[in-house]
């Protein structure tokens, strides 16, 4: 399975009064790790903006498990899970520094025209990435 791994260093600000990273932003984390898995199939999130899409979040099912708290250094593991040539689901792990699980999730996304937002088919805009996301899921990526 290929899989990224994406090291976040837990910043002061990105906790809360109780001195644990505050829920919503394990949601940034988890896109740090969904674009570094985008880089590791050579494609960049911003040309796809730059050619006219976007890529919005249906879906996200995040299980916090742990907590994490400032100074810690979390590893955000990301794969692929589902492909369908229109929707996309990324699935995740935090780690904390002890190898323990902090958050286990899934994100749901769909490729869609800057402009009115209309579904695009990923095949159709990136073919690059339609074969990329193909290979990833038959196991030779």
């Amino acid at each position: 399975m290929h899989k990224t791994t994406s090291r976040i260093q837990i910043r002061y600000g990105e906790t809360d009064q109780m001195g644990v990273v505050y829920h919503a932003n394990y949601v940034i984390y988890l896109e740090i790790g969904r674009t570094d898995f985008l880089a590791s199939l050579g494609f960049k999130y911003n040309e796809m903006e730059e050619s006219g899409y976007v890529s919005p979040v249906l879906s996200i099912d995040v299980h916090y498990k742990k907590a994490l708290r400032y100074g810690d250094t979390a590893t955000v593991y990301t794969w692929l899970e589902a492909y369908d040539g229109l929707k996309m689901t990324y699935g995740y792990t935090i780690v904390n520094e002890n190898g323990e699980t902090a958050v286990a999730a899934k994100s749901v996304h769909l490729c869609v025209t800057r402009e009115g937002f209309r579904p695009v088919r990923v095949r159709t805009a990136f073919p690059e990435l339609n074969k990329a996301y193909k290979l990833v899921l038959e196991g030779d990526a």
